[in-house]
């Protein structure tokens, strides 16, 4: 038998027959402050859980699904979420700080205030979600952002190389030493490397603008 505690009083919140957690649903589990700090929940179903407040730090969360979740202030720090799936989960001044989320899905996702810095998002799927929040120094290579609001998202030092922003939103975001290389902008057109010669007045990164 394994006990979920809370994170701070310590109160067990739910105890799972089985020896391992990996596989397991807690489909719309209230889970609120939930210590899953260090364990590995590979392939673990949360979809429709309350996770609000939970602590995920380290944890091994590989192909573990989040669909339409309450993750607002979870910390996911360090975690291993290769393949995890975030669709329409609500993620509001979470911490995802050095996370390896490559080839997930954060489709519709509501991610707000949230600090995404040093991620890794290669290949992600994060089209038609919400993604005000800090990603500075991010990978996102590959990742696809067709129709993402990343309205006053902080960019700087991301990289966006081959990333597709077709339709995306990027009023007022800041993207000082972003890297865009391949990229496929706003408008459709595609990012030629900035050591090209090019007589466009606006940066090389707001080609959009010109």
């Amino acid at each position: 038998m394994i006990e979920i505690k809370h994170r701070e009083t310590r109160e067990v919140l739910l105890r799972v027959e089985s020896d391992t957690l990996q596989n397991q649903s807690f489909d719309g589990a209230q889970l609120v402050g939930a210590d899953f700090a260090g364990m590995d929940l590979s392939g673990a179903d949360f979809g429709n859980s309350d996770l609000r407040e939970a602590d995920f730090t380290d944890a091994q969360l590989e192909g573990t699904s989040f669909k339409r979740a309450n993750l607002n202030q979870a910390i996911f720090v360090r975690v291993k979420a290769i393949g995890g799936d975030f669709t329409d989960a609500t993620i509001d001044r979470g911490n995802f700080g050095e996370a390896d989320l490559s080839e997930s899905i954060f489709r519709y996702a509501r991610v707000t205030e949230t600090d995404m810095s040093g991620v890794r998002l290669d290949r992600a799927d994060m089209s038609l979600a919400e993604l005000r929040s800090n990603f500075n120094d991010a990978s996102m290579v590959e990742a696809d952002l067709r129709g993402s609001n990343l309205t006053s998202s902080n960019l700087n030092g991301a990289n966006l190389t081959e990333a597709n922003l077709a339709d995306a939103t990027l009023a007022d975001t800041q993207m000082s030493r972003v890297r865009m290389t391949g990229a496929i902008g706003p408008g459709g057109q595609r990012v030629q490397s900035p050591s090209k010669k090019t007589t466009q007045k606006s940066p090389w990164w707001q080609f959009w603008k010109s």
